[in-house]
């Protein structure tokens, strides 16, 4: 039996208690010394606590407030002690240094003499403060694209602004630093004094003191054994420095020493004085540009450069085959690091020319910029360049590949990004390429180039390609004229490959080889062979088709027709050995249709069909098992197995990328390809085939234009491997006429022409930094170069206006000097309005049927004024209508009748009808003024007997019609007149019918000696329009008030009168050259005031033009920046899902028109109505404001045919699926989500910018929903295949 243990045991013992679980049970233990000690508790052991319901711990909240965890002061509030640290207040950041040493060297041995200290300009700069090339770089994250926050660097050409123009522009006075400082601070009672101390008078006296004396002995002794040449080429260089840091006058006053007392001094070391004198004068840089007027220099090429290679014996990059002579005029160019524009045909060889340019910056460690007009033909020329050089990189929307590359290839949207983000790559810039730059012609992007042309920097030279145009030199000065510098021009038509231009009539049989030549290698177009060509045509035509002529209505054929034609061109063509063939069929849906119709046609050998397939396979082994069988990648591997291919915009862009890698190695022998396969990289064929002459450009059908034939054209001929290339035209219907092939085949190619426009991106940017305005921008643009060009003469005229006033003699009269300026100005309000309104009469219906024979009109000429007369005739002209009157005049002497013969043969040069008049509208209004005669309402009155004469008259002439009707016979009143003006019949009296005309009129006017009866315009000619009302009301009280003027009292009125009309003539010509010269007379701005008040009224700028939190957020947007800004800071967006955000925003992507209605749901359609109310109220603003654009036209620009297979795709439904959602082809879908990824991370950055993080995730999680699959796989051109 154990032992009890008694109380006063157990106290002795050392105890201690264990918390058992968590269920509140305990246990003793006794606490043993030796062994270690044992857990106070079995928590982790045991079982979980039984936590209390939501509802439990709310109602003990609720009603016990105490035991809320804020009130816990122990454990919420906590005080972390700080020492004082009194030796932190000493640190201070450091300032930029104001000077730096720079290195002196001998100039002709390189030798080093030492150092120097020189003032760091730009000290403290950053990419947020200045322009400079000088500011510090930004962080390695900016390095690349720049920040929005950034300011660009300083355009080249344009004039950087001076110290004085930033005065004017403020309008800051110099401060007084001797009478305009405060001495008392705002609320002080007491302050400073700044005395000035008391000089003696030898320091005050100024009157004598001497010019400051520059010796330059003093300079260039500095030892013994000192280099003259040298010292003097040091002097020079520092002198040259100075000039070009801070541009001053100097004038040098010479000093009468003779040349061998120059060398004593020298010898002897005597101090050689020259007085320099300080003066306000151009800077050198500014005199050297003004020595140039031209910017262009057309280099002639026909010249062999035989010394090229004495020229450039190390070159930066050789070749295998010889170069041509346009090549190496631009590579001796590009070597004098000098900007060249280079013109030449398709596949001539301008490419050589780009990497000559891509080696120099290699080897000068700089970089260069390769611009391309789309992305696709980027990733062309990254797998292109990277086969030649290592260095080489790509930058698209999406993609970065070695942006530290020497190289870097891009789109001009991309670089132009760069620009106005201040991207630090633009300081290592030497050159940059502009491929296709004829595609600033496009409506919608040519604007870019202009904006890259014009900000792009002074220390960066330009190589422009372009396919030949006619206006080269105008594009080339203006270039120049822009960045003042010159620019080379290299122009050459010939062709490395003839072209032989063919009209193909055959459909099978034995017309299959019906092909004739109607332009032969040497651009000579044979009527011969289209005459052929069309009695071909006609002999199988039947008879109701050949009454139609050549063209004829027959254009469409029928399917069966058309695959008969193919089949027999393509047997044709294979006999001839002329594959590869191109076939430009110029709509999306006809290249399928005729690649579906030779599903019997195969091209390619048991081998070259192998060949395909392996690289087809690895080509699409990328892609997911379900893409893979997609019906296109299954159709188009059929296709490609058989030697035919499609390429447009609607098939998918990695098989597009199949069929040109396969198109380069020869496996496709036929490929059925639009517009876009003919622009940038080089891919010849043997053969170029037109399945159509004519095109949709988006508003109506049209012949191709000679430029856009001469592209598709070049495609024909393989340099190095034929001889000359073939170019067919399928006479599927009927032929072509004649003067449509020879204007299409041999007219001018399209002109370069400005397609600037101010952009609401543009206007942003450029407002954002204060020393750039757009209207410089709007002034350096292509659309400007005429009105720059002759500002120079504008000046040299108006100097010369300005001396003529002056030399004109004051009007020395009281009367007149009161108001005849003013009479003169009503006066000439008073005639165009007249002049306008006539000319609308003149042409009115109602108006056409009053004026006509037999209606009494008052005419008011030079010789004639205020004379009555009677309409004989009409001229038909609707455009310059003029009338034959007989008008009553003083009875005609013989002298008088020699006169009046003269003047009508002067007025009216053919025998038969009146003259046909000048409609231009600036010739008129000169002919308008220097026609200006003072007004009289007095009708003219014949001192004897009345006389008459023929007149022909335009409606400027007319003062008034009057209600008053004769009849008469015109035609024998003409014949009578004209018979008189001959010698022999001068003398003889007027006929019957010319008497009885004359009486009548006289009659009138006898009955009316002051005032006939007028035509009430409004009520006889029924003028229900409400401008031409005002305009008739307004006539009306302007020659009420013409009489009222205190100078037709003055006698010598007329005489005066004339002198005031010359007064006011060089007035108005001096006003128009000042306007010529401000910028009032800029084309694009009223358009640019309407979008700045577009910008103020939306709260984007304020009224001082400062750009506010909208603005900043619309400058991250790549397109439709006002919308998109309103949609983020309306909260349109934060509250839906990432799926419906990239929806929705899809709109701002789709541009193609689709029959097919998106089914969407309540969250979408509420999503779509909010976008177009915004849309709706931006439109209204825009039209409120000024600009023409239909509010509709704004709305219905954003289409939603793609937003329910963008939500699909974003909630990760197959592709294959999405496309069974809508008739939108595959690779539109594919590019279009590609452009809706930019746009999400544009909204992305903006969220940014504004503080929502919200917004900002479901950005980033929107935008890896649509990263997927085959629509985001990596280009081919980018990988190794």
């Amino acid at each position: 039996m154990a032992d009890v243990l008694s109380i006063e045991d157990l106290l002795s013992f050392d105890l201690e208690i264990v918390e058992l679980g968590s269920t509140g049970k305990v246990d003793i233990q006794r606490k043993d010394q030796e062994s270690p000690p044992v857990p106070k508790s079995t928590l982790p052991f045991g079982p979980p606590p039984l936590l209390s319901d939501f509802k439990t711990q709310l109602l003990e909240f609720l009603d016990h407030a105490e035991k809320l965890p804020i009130h816990h002061v122990d454990h919420v509030q906590k005080f972390i002690p700080r020492k004082p640290n009194v030796a932190s207040l000493y640190s201070l950041d450091l300032e930029p240094l104001q000077t730096s040493l720079q290195v002196d060297r001998d100039p002709t041995t390189g030798q080093l003499l030492g150092f120097k200290e020189v003032k760091t300009e730009e000290q403290g700069a950053t990419a947020k403060n200045s322009m400079s090339l000088q500011r510090a770089p930004g962080p390695p994250s900016e390095a690349v694209r720049g920040s929005s926050t950034n300011i660009p660097f300083w355009p080249g050409g344009m004039d950087e602004p001076s110290m004085e123009m930033l005065k004017a522009a403020t309008k800051q006075e110099d401060i007084d630093f001797d009478r305009g400082l405060l001495s008392v601070p705002p609320g002080f009672k007491d302050g400073m004094t700044f005395e000035k101390p008391e000089l003696p008078e030898s320091e005050t006296d100024t009157s004598t003191k001497e010019v400051q004396i520059l010796k330059l002995m003093d300079i260039m002794s500095i030892d013994d054994d000192w280099d003259l040449q040298a010292c003097v080429t040091d002097t020079f260089k520092k002198t040259r420095e100075e000039e070009i840091q801070e541009p001053k006058k100097v004038t040098i006053e010479a000093v009468s020493v003779k040349e061998e007392e120059v060398w004593e001094e020298i010898i002897e070391k005597k101090p050689l004085s020259v007085t320099l004198k300080i003066e306000d004068v151009p800077s050198v840089k500014e005199t050297l540009h003004s020595s140039s007027s031209e910017w262009a220099t057309m280099v002639n090429i026909s010249d062999a450069v035989t010394d090229f290679d004495k020229k450039i014996p190390n070159m930066a990059r050789t070749w295998e085959f010889d170069l041509d002579n346009f090549q190496k005029q631009a590579i001796l160019h590009l070597e004098n690091h000098e900007s060249v524009f280079v013109a030449a045909h398709t596949s001539a060889g301008k490419t050589v020319v780009a990497e000559y340019a891509i080696a120099l910056s290699e080897k000068h460690m700089t970089k260069t910029v390769y611009t391309s007009p789309i992305k696709a033909l980027s990733n062309q020329k990254f797998r292109d360049f990277r086969e030649t050089f290592k260095d080489v990189g790509l930058i698209t929307g999406d993609l970065q590949i070695k942006p530290e590359a020497s190289c870097l290839i891009m789109t001009t949207e991309i670089l132009r990004s760069m620009l106005y983000n201040g991207s630090d790559i633009i300081r290592d810039l030497e050159w940059v390429i502009f491929d296709e730059v004829h595609y600033i012609n496009d409506a919608e992007r040519g604007v870019v180039w202009e904006e890259v042309l014009i900000m792009l920097p002074d220390h960066v030279e330009l190589i422009l390609l372009s396919a030949t145009v006619p206006n080269t030199m105008e594009f080339a000065d203006w270039i120049g004229r822009t960045k003042k510098k010159k620019i080379y021009v290299i122009s050459t038509l010939k062709r490395p490959v003839p072209l032989e231009h063919y009209l193909y009539t055959g459909s099978g049989g034995k017309s299959r080889d019906e092909k004739f030549l109607i332009v032969d290698e040497n651009s000579k177009f044979s009527t011969k062979g289209y005459q052929a060509a069309v009695n071909a045509k006609n002999e199988r035509a039947s008879k109701f088709q050949q009454t139609r002529g050549p063209k004829g209505p027959r254009q469409n054929v029928m399917p069966q027709q058309e695959k008969n034609t193919y089949i027999a061109l393509i047997n044709h063509l294979t006999k001839l050995e002329k594959l590869p063939v191109v076939c430009f069929t110029l709509s999306r849906n006809r290249c399928d249709n005729n690649a579906f119709l030779l599903s019997s046609v195969d091209l390619t050998t048991a081998r070259e069909k192998g060949e395909i397939h392996s690289f087809v396979d690895i080509c699409v082994k990328r892609l997911k098992e379900a893409d893979r069988r997609l019906p296109q990648v299954l159709h188009m591997r059929e296709l490609l197995k058989r030697g035919l291919g499609v390429h447009h915009s609607g098939i998918l862009p990695i098989l597009k990328e199949v069929v040109e890698m396969l198109f380069q190695k020869g496996l496709v022998k036929l490929l059925f390809a639009t517009e876009t396969f003919a622009m940038g990289v080089n891919m010849p064929a043997r053969t170029v085939v037109f399945d159509s002459i004519r095109k949709h450009d988006g508003k109506t059908f049209r012949d191709l234009l000679p430029s856009e034939y001469i592209q598709m054209a070049g495609r024909a001929g393989r340099r190095g491997l034929d001889s000359t290339g073939t170019v067919i035209i399928l006479c599927k219907g009927d032929v072509p006429e004649m003067s449509d092939l020879y204007k299409m085949m041999l007219g001018k190619p399209t002109k370069l022409e400005s397609q600037f426009r101010v952009t609401y991106t543009m206007i942003l940017n450029l407002l954002r930094v204060e020393k750039l305005r757009v209207e410089d921008m709007i002034k350096k643009s292509f659309g400007e170069i005429f009105s720059q060009k002759n500002q120079a003469s504008h000046q040299v005229k108006l100097k010369s206006l300005g001396e003529r006033m002056g030399c004109l003699p004051k009007l020395d009269c009281v009367t007149c000097n009161t108001d005849i300026e003013q009479y003169y100005e009503y006066l000439q309000q008073f005639e165009t309005l007249k002049h306008d309104l006539m000319s609308v009469i003149t042409s009115h219906p109602q108006g056409i049927k009053v004026l006509s024979a037999g209606r009494v009109v008052v005419v008011h000429t030079e010789h004639h004024p205020n004379v009555i007369a009677v309409i004989l005739a009409t001229n038909s002209d609707p455009k310059s209508r003029t009338f034959t009157v007989l008008a009553l005049s003083e009875r005609s002497t013989q002298e008088e009748n020699e006169i009046l013969s003269l003047e009508l043969a002067i007025k009216r040069p053919s025998s038969v009808g009146p003259p046909k008049l000048n409609s231009n509208k600036l010739e008129e209004g000169d002919n308008l003024e220097d026609s200006l005669k003072p007004y009289s309402s007095h009708l003219f009155k014949p001192e004897g007997a009345p006389g008459q004469c023929l007149l022909d008259i335009s409606s400027k002439d007319l003062q008034y019609i009057t209600t008053k009707t004769i009849k008469l016979d015109p035609n024998k009143i003409i014949m009578d007149c004209k018979k008189r003006q001959q010698p022999r019949f001068r003398n003889d009296p007027p006929g019957p019918s010319t008497m009885s005309a004359t009486q009548e009129i006289a009659k009138i006017h006898v009955s009316n000696i002051r005032q006939l009866p007028r035509l009430n315009l409004l009520k006889d000619l029924s003028l229900r329009d409400i401008e031409l009302v005002e305009q008739v009301k307004k006539l009306e009280q302007l020659e009420g008030n013409l009489d009222q003027f205190l100078c037709l009292n003055c006698p010598n009125f007329l005489e005066h009168f004339k002198h005031t009309k010359e007064v006011m003539k060089i007035k108005r010509e001096i006003a128009n050259l000042k306007y010529l010269l401000s910028e009032e007379s800029l084309q694009c701005l009223p358009e640019y005031r309407s979008k700045i008040q577009v910008l103020q009224t939306l709260g984007y700028v304020d009224e001082r033009k400062t750009v506010k939190l909208k603005g900043n957020v619309a400058c991250e947007m790549s397109n439709h920046e006002l919308l998109t800004t309103e949609l983020i800071l309306e909260d349109i967006l934060t509250p839906l899902e990432p799926s419906e955000i990239a929806a929705l925003l899809s709109c701002m992507v789709f541009q193609q028109k689709t029959d097919n209605v998106p089914k969407l749901t309540k969250t979408l359609e509420e999503g779509v109505k909010k976008i177009k109310e915004i849309a709706a109220r931006i439109g209204q603003t825009q039209r409120d404001c000024g600009l023409l654009e239909p509010v509709m036209d704004f709305v219905d620009q954003y289409k939603f045919g793609l937003t329910e297979v963008v939500y699909e795709w974003a909630r990760g439904t197959p592709f294959a699926k999405i496309t069974d959602l809508t008739d939108v082809q595959e690779g539109i879908i594919v590019r279009c989500i590609q452009r809706l990824d930019e746009t999400l991370k544009d909204v992305r950055n903006a969220a940014r910018i504004i503080g929502n993080p919200v917004l900002h995730q479901k950005m980033v999680e929107a935008s890896d929903l649509i990263k997927r699959d085959i629509i985001f796989a990596a280009s081919l051109y980018t990988q190794n295949v």
